[in-house]
């Protein structure tokens, strides 16, 4: 028999027995799935600050103990011997890249960099002034306009054509919503450069000058996109797995 967890009802007596799943890692968790069919009573969580909406296998994180494991691999490993592009593959596809699968998926993000010309005009309506996080939201709800193929989260192939698309085009929309609010030049994506030296590149530079990037500036700004590169079952994501289950496109 498994696990389970008895709730009794010290209005009428009446018990309940609900099953309790095992975690790989981390505290168990009591399946409450059958809780409104059992009792007629939902339960009351606010902020879901005991409450897990789904299985994962992609992140754990125990912020207390300094434990952040993205598909089984420790981020210690990752940052040392990997890059954020083998992080970002392994999230997506449930491993590490090999050498092949690796410079094939580094070409796909240099090609998808590239933003729609139309789009520098959303860039040129916000004031000079404005927010970057606030130019960055208003670019990523465009994409949906200019891209709107791919549109169909129910198939592996869509989504991962959308995952890869929003991957390479967050840099270089963040770059330009920065040099926006700056006033600066904008400075297109170099496709000779690696991802996050890229990244650096749109931001520092500009026209007809060299820039100076150094190798231990990359390197460290490349441990912190792993760092960031998933957070789990945090509040931005809840709330695109949300808005995501009514098919919204992301």
């Amino acid at each position: 028999m498994s696990d389970t967890v008895t709730l009794t009802d010290n209005r009428n007596g009446k018990s309940y027995d609900f099953p309790i799943l095992h975690g790989t890692m981390g505290p168990d968790v009591i399946d409450i799935s059958t809780f409104f069919s059992d009792t007629g009573m939902f339960t009351f969580d606010r902020g879901y600050t005991s409450t897990a909406m789904c299985r994962s296998s992609i992140t754990y994180i125990d912020g207390l103990k300094g434990e952040l494991m993205y598909r089984g691999y420790d981020i210690a490993y990752l940052a040392e011997n990997k890059t954020f592009i083998d992080v970002a593959y392994l999230l997506l596809n449930k491993e590490l890249p090999n050498k092949k699968q690796y410079d094939e998926f580094k070409l796909e993000l240099k090609k998808r960099s590239f933003i729609h010309e139309g789009m520098m005009k959303i860039f040129d309506a916000f004031p000079d002034k404005a927010h970057p996080m606030a130019i960055l939201q208003a670019a990523v709800s465009a994409l949906s306009a200019f891209y709107f193929d791919h549109l169909n989260m129910d198939k592996p192939e869509e989504y991962h054509e959308m995952a890869m698309r929003i991957i390479a085009k967050i840099p270089t929309i963040a770059a330009f919503s920065y040099r926006f609010s700056r006033g600066l030049p904008i400075i297109y994506p170099n496709l000779d450069r690696g991802f996050t030296e890229n990244f650096l590149y749109m931001m520092r530079a500009y026209p007809y000058e060299h820039v100076d990037l150094k190798p231990i500036e990359v390197k460290a700004l490349d441990t912190v996109f792993m760092l960031h590169a998933d957070h789990e079952q945090n509040a931005s994501t809840t709330t695109v797995r949300t808005v995501g289950s009514t098919h919204a496109h992301p």
